[in-house]
């Protein structure tokens, strides 16, 4: 006997204000509970010292978080100079100091040039990548020395992309970033590399996500504004959630007739003669039905779907 699905089938994404000294499972837990929804997934985690945007996906709208997980991000974040951290953050031991140059007699912009367009980084050894399997945070606990981290790390060399990397304001000892990055990059190497191009090294002391993918700090809400909504009931706190197709933007449309629709649902491809797309959204369209089914691609004329949505396609009216 199939196992009755717990909580309510509600689908949309709603964008948190994650706060600090919480993880980004837990802050979806509580958004599950709160909507108590049978489906959620978060779209990125950020550290428990890190704030700002955490796209939760809720229902069907879970289909499409590997998409926002690959969206490039945006962050401001506080530079601390002067000291290099085991994690790279306020929270790790301090490895070494230097004494911080006056940045008065630096040209910071040429500084930070180097480090926009494609650049090459080494993740950082506390972080959630794999080596045999085991995360790279489970490697650096068991105390291995800083040169045997390095190299295990080194292993996991990758091209990223900063979009834009902006000095907004500057101390003796810190300096804030805005950054647009591509996904996988990490802001704690970002900063640990401008530290050592300073030649004082550096750390993450603040962090917080402005963007992710099409989301931004407009739109987020609070845990406590999302629980206060809680109180008045289901409709108000469903009202605050955006469609699954938000997802999405500039992505071109298929139009299907029901019975087209009917058939990508059943596994089937269309055919259109429209012109070859990799990423389309999929709807069925008529008699003034309009619903999303899904995403896919065209090759060849042919619309094939890649992630299709549990729907319910009503009779043509």
């Amino acid at each position: 006997m199939a196992k009755t699905k717990k909580g309510r089938a509600v689908s949309g994404i709603v964008v948190i204000n994650k706060p600090l000294g919480l993880s980004s499972n837990q802050v979806l837990q509580r958004v599950k509970r709160l909507f108590n929804a049978q489906k959620a997934g978060h779209t990125g985690a950020l550290d428990p010292m890190a704030s700002g945007v955490l796209p939760v996906c809720l229902g069907e709208a879970t289909k499409f978080s590997q998409i926002l997980l690959d969206a490039d991000k945006g962050y401001e974040t506080t530079a601390k100079l002067g000291e290099v951290r085991s994690t790279g953050d306020v929270e790790g031991e301090v490895l070494r100091t230097a004494a911080v140059p006056d940045l008065q007699n630096i040209d910071l912009e040429s500084v930070l040039e180097p480090f926009r367009g494609d650049v090459e980084q080494v993740p950082p050894m506390f972080s959630a990548l794999k080596m045999d399997g085991k995360p790279l945070y489970e490697l650096a606990r068991q105390g291995m020395s800083e040169a045997d981290m390095k190299a295990v790390a080194e292993k996991k060399r990758r091209v990223i992309t900063i979009h834009s990397l902006t000095l907004d304001a500057q101390r003796d000892d810190e300096l804030d970033l805005s950054v647009r990055c591509s996904k996988g990059t990490y802001i704690r190497t970002l900063v640990e590399d401008i530290g050592d191009a300073l030649g004082c090294g550096a750390y993450v002391s603040r962090l917080h996500r402005t963007h992710s993918g099409p989301y931004h700090s407009g739109q987020m809400l609070t845990l406590e504004q999302l629980e206060a909504l809680a109180e008045q009931g289901a409709d108000v706190l469903d009202a605050v959630l955006l469609a699954p197709e938000s997802a999405l933007p500039g992505w071109p449309e298929v139009q299907l007739s029901l019975a087209e629709a009917r058939k990508m649902l059943h596994g089937q491809t269309v055919n259109t003669g429209l012109e070859p797309s990799p990423s389309v959204q999929l709807w069925a369209v008529e008699s003034g039905i309009r619903q999303l089914i899904g995403i896919g691609r065209i090759e060849d004329g042919r619309v094939i779907a890649q992630r299709l949505m549990q729907v319910t396609l009503p009779d043509a009216v």
